[in-house]
């Protein structure tokens, strides 16, 4: 199973609102998906990692459940 929580916890590490990614390219509906932890694409990760300067395993963890 996907799980979104480490990018919520690198978000406030760094500072960076849901707003500042709304900002840089991520829309509404990838924010919906990401809080529900669900899908996204391999660009959408790599667009996060550069707005957020870190790499996917500061966004995303895979879990046993």
């Amino acid at each position: 199973m996907i799980d979104f929580s480490p990018l919520w916890k690198t978000m406030k590490l760094r500072g960076i609102t849901q707003y500042k990614l709304l900002q840089s390219g991520i829309d509404n509906k990838t924010l919906d998906s990401l809080k529900k932890n669900k899908n996204i694409t391999l660009l959408t990760l790599e667009k996060l990692c550069r707005i957020l300067e870190c790499t996917p395993n500061e966004i995303i963890r895979f879990t046993d459940d």
